[in-house]
């Protein structure tokens, strides 16, 4: 290993400063001198000898050690101007020069799922995140990202490793801050046998969690989680892809019902648990179409128990396989697509050489986005608008949306 002194050129996707070499140096800034030990091409603990202006005190003591957070070191100015940077560029290498109208970031203590790790020690149990590329478990009781339920539920987490956590391994935990209360879904724990399922019911009781599902089995719920969507409650399966924040969710909402206004039928696709599909049955019929069928019943069973909305069908069905084709999709009056990171480069295909007038298009990826994007701009889409929303506040993760239309 050797000492050296360079300057950040750069941040990477990751959120890593980069300097000539390339040599990836984390927790720092462009236009930065840094010096310290390479390994390979990373600088393992650099110096910052020379702060950039947009360097800040990081304000959550957990920082240094935890790897949930990438970018608190740096000013909120400079993270969304970044976040814009990385978007325009992934369309740019495309050949589309398309400005970010917007950046809509979500607030600290919003972050309403989180998958922790767990594992018994030799000194009791430890619950908490990875840090940045290592194997090391951290705990975080003062985070200041996630919401305060899901922070003060760590002490039941803590027990529910130590009545069915193994010595050999990690068990993965996904806690969910519900509209009704907070929702666990445990992986990796100890088999279940009848005096563990007593045992772990007595713990859900003890920290009023609502809901527990233990290695895919449902042990106990006390009361029926749900999320709120528009006027519709819908209760997501354990463990359920979900935006991470209201807020995120709410802006993202908001950004779709502008994006297809006025359609009086829409189709879903990536529907999931009908994030867009039961707000916008408010005003249009819509047809949800997503490869999870435990999602699809969670919509489905949220609309039905719901009155004053337009007719909800859903379809169960592999868009990267099998696409919607433009026969199939000329009876709709617009779209929301929205897939997962690797994108939808099948179904957005189709999407070209439909008639619809009008595309939605969220994503979480900004290279797989504007690859789609470029295909919908060759089948005769432009796009009106696009605007990053970070509810992934501090970290590198970028998500997008945008309204394409046809002429």
């Amino acid at each position: 290993m050797n000492t050296i002194k360079c300057e950040i050129e750069r941040l990477g996707h990751h959120g890593d400063g980069i300097a000539k070499g390339p040599i990836f140096v984390p927790k720092t800034l462009p236009g930065e001198i840094v010096e310290g030990l390479v390994e390979g091409d990373r600088m393992l603990a650099p110096k910052v000898i020379s702060p950039s202006v947009d360097r800040v005190k990081p304000p959550c003591h957990h920082f240094k050690s935890c790897g949930g957070c990438a970018l608190q070191h740096a000013s909120d100015p400079f993270v969304a101007s970044w976040k814009a940077q990385v978007v325009k560029m992934a369309l740019e290498s495309h050949g589309l020069n398309i400005e970010v109208e917007d950046v809509l970031t979500s607030p600290s203590q919003s972050r309403r799922r989180a998958v922790f790790a767990g594992r018994r020690t030799k000194k009791g149990v430890l619950v908490g995140l990875h840090g940045r590329a290592s194997g090391t478990l951290v705990a975080i009781p003062d985070c200041i990202l996630m919401t305060k339920p899901i922070i003060e539920s760590l002490p039941g987490l803590e027990a529910l490793v130590s009545t069915g956590g193994s010595r050999r391994g990690e068990m993965a935990i996904t806690v969910t801050d519900t509209d009704s209360g907070v929702d666990v879904s445990v992986i990796d724990g100890k088999p279940l046998d009848m005096a563990l399922r007593t045992d772990l019911a007595s713990v859900v009781r003890e920290f009023g969690f609502i809901r527990l599902t233990w290695n895919g089995d449902e042990v106990v719920q006390e009361t029926r989680p749900y999320l709120t969507l528009g006027t519709a409650r819908m209760t997501p399966p354990p463990g359920a892809f979900l935006q991470a924040t209201q807020h995120g969710q709410a802006t993202l909402v908001a950004l779709m019902k502008q994006a297809v206004g006025g359609a009086g039928c829409i189709v879903d696709l990536f529907a999931g648990c009908g994030t867009f599909s039961l707000p916008l049955a408010l005003s249009a019929s819509v047809h949800a179409v997503e490869s999870e069928p435990m999602m699809l019943e969670s919509l489905s069973d949220a609309w039905k128990a719901t009155s004053g909305l337009k007719t909800v069908t859903t379809e169960t069905r592999d868009l990267f396989r099998q696409p919607l084709l433009p026969d199939e999709l000329k009876r709709f009056d617009a779209a929301i697509i929205d897939p997962p990171r690797a994108g939808g480069v099948a179904q957005t295909g189709e999407l070209a050489k439909s008639s619809i007038k009008s595309i939605g298009f969220v994503s979480c990826n900004p290279v797989t986005f504007a690859r789609d994007a470029k295909i919908l701009v060759e089948g005769g889409y432009k796009i009106d608008w696009l605007k990053v929303v970070d509810q992934f506040r501090w970290s590198p993760h970028v998500e997008i949306a945008a309204r394409f239309y046809k002429v």
